[in-house]
């Protein structure tokens, strides 16, 4: 029944834009067509509404008050108006229908992305930006939409990691059939909902009113995500893989043997001593006895750890400084929006920069 979902919620849209022109008995109709589609508490609680004020199918709730003391006649085509509103807020081609049964229709995850076995880490984000934009509900309201945007999500979160991509590679085909993911395919799911690696890839919120937030597989309004966040218990469990992170990190500090230096000012372990490499002029910090214990070659050794540290470090914030601003870039041009566009021109990478101009002091 879940792919009657999109089909239901124009239903129960249409019923509301019914009852907003007094055209109960229609409102009634398409509810409980909604509950046969895909029964929610939405349609259930709109045809509670109904019937607490009075309303029996089939007596004459079509007619309304002009004045407030007698019946109005409906005018001709006044009962296609709630619906031509609600289809045309939600309209849809023929194209993005078939392009969504055409990703239903996908045997695997390279398929949906519409990429070769061997693609690159590229091709990977080339494909997932042109999909994730083209099939956002925001931007497709075509039934069945947002099954797709979540299986090309799901499709992205696993071939980008490259060790479930391995796995992935390495199961047979029965396994790895997206339509039987739900059963089993759960080494396979994404550990990102669809909305939250949207925004994470595109660099920031996607600008819209009915966006859907995914949890364990299902699907939820956007407007539940404070009662989905309630409680203690349910915030302690979402932190958990961070603690544990950070306790491991901590454990494995304490039992490696401690650098003589860091990159950042570091009183709690004594590297309080600002000091600069001879080469790049790298700054970095030190304890009150590194001038006794390390001169000469060993001193040398140590500034090549300090610049390789401090070069891998520019390299990786160069990377997500040029994703953040490619990123930015692209919803611009997507939407037209120019002051983004502006605002992602203006967008600096000092990483890349300072990068660039120790490959020039290094020759090349």
């Amino acid at each position: 029944m879940e792919v009657n979902r999109d089909e239901a919620e124009r239903c129960i849209d249409i019923a509301s834009a019914a009852l907003t022109n007094n055209q109960a008995e229609k409102a009634v109709r398409f509810l409980e067509k909604a509950q046969k589609l895909f029964p929610t508490d939405k349609a259930r609680a709109l045809l509670d509404l109904i019937a607490k004020n009075g309303f029996t199918p089939g007596h004459d709730n079509q007619s309304g008050t002009s004045d407030g003391t007698g019946p109005r006649q409906r005018r001709p085509g006044e009962e296609d108006q709630g619906e031509k509103a609600s289809q045309t807020a939600k309209s849809y081609t023929s194209d993005q229908l078939d392009a969504v049964k055409k990703i239903k229709q996908c045997k695997d995850f390279y398929e949906i992305l519409g990429v070769k076995k061997d693609a690159s880490e590229d091709d990977l984000k080339k494909s997932y930006r042109k999909l994730a934009l083209k099939f956002h509900p925001d931007k497709n309201h075509a039934p069945g939409a947002t099954e797709a945007f979540k299986a090309i999500g799901n499709a992205y979160a696993c071939l980008s990691n490259a060790d479930k991509r391995k796995r992935y590679d390495q199961c047979g085909e029965e396994k790895r059939h997206p339509a039987r993911q739900g059963q089993t395919n759960g080494d396979f799911q994404a550990d990102i909902s669809p909305e939250d690696l949207f925004n994470m890839f595109f660099g920031g919120g996607f600008p819209a009113s009915n966006v859907h937030v995914y949890r364990n597989g299902h699907q939820r309004p956007a407007g539940q995500r404070g009662q989905q966040r309630e409680g203690g218990f349910a915030l302690f469990v979402q932190l958990l893989p961070i603690v544990i992170l950070v306790v491991v990190s901590a454990l494995s500090q304490m039992m490696v043997s401690a650098a003589p230096y860091s990159l950042s000012f570091r009183p709690s372990i004594g590297h309080t001593h600002k000091r600069y490499t001879e080469t790049l002029r790298v700054p970095y910090y030190v304890g009150d006895h590194f001038s006794r214990e390390y001169n000469g070659l060993n001193l040398k050794t140590v500034e090549r750890s300090v610049e390789d540290d401090y070069i891998s470090n520019l390299r990786n914030n160069c990377w997500k400084e040029k994703q953040q601003k490619e990123g930015l870039l692209y919803r611009a041009r997507y939407f037209g929006d120019n002051e983004l566009y502006q605002r992602a021109q203006k967008m600096g990478t000092p990483s890349c920069s300072r990068l660039s101009d120790i490959s020039v002091s290094l020759g090349g």
